[in-house]
């Protein structure tokens, strides 16, 4: 890990902030209402933040969801460019990861996007054999 970044489980963060690490992730669109973002934060079970301590700079971010009793899912986890493949990822997810497992949480799941199974299977997750990830999509 690269020295100079902290991580910390945080129950509120700048939006402005979450924004601009969403973006760096792919995953924030114009019609995205950052009003939501303080909500997202607080209602997570675990919401980490990676830090530069020099600059104060958010450079990376992670969050699981759990009902607190059974099982939790790595939701989003995102390093903005140039501070990937140093290893603040890793320290985000084992921030979590610990999180969870300090409150018994030791069922963790997540659906991985396309080209980042080596670095999860690296950290100790592996597929799961005859599960399929779905996604709702029908009408109400």
């Amino acid at each position: 890990m690269e020295s100079g970044i902290s991580v910390q489980v945080v129950k509120e963060w700048d939006s402005a902030v979450l924004v601009d690490l969403y973006r760096a992730g792919g995953w924030w669109m114009q019609d995205h209402d950052p009003a939501h973002l303080p909500a997202l934060v607080r209602s997570s079970f675990a919401f980490a933040i990676a830090v530069e301590e020099a600059t104060g700079r958010s450079v990376g971010m992670g969050r699981i969801i759990s009902d607190g009793v059974a099982d939790g899912y790595i939701q989003d986890l995102v390093v903005i460019p140039e501070f990937r493949g140093k290893g603040v990822g890793r320290n985000i997810l084992r921030t979590l990861l610990t999180f969870c497992y300090e409150r018994n949480i030791t069922w963790i799941g997540l659906i991985a996007e396309p080209g980042t199974e080596e670095f999860y299977t690296s950290i100790g997750f592996s597929r799961m054999k005859d599960h399929i990830p779905m996604r709702y999509r029908g009408r109400l």
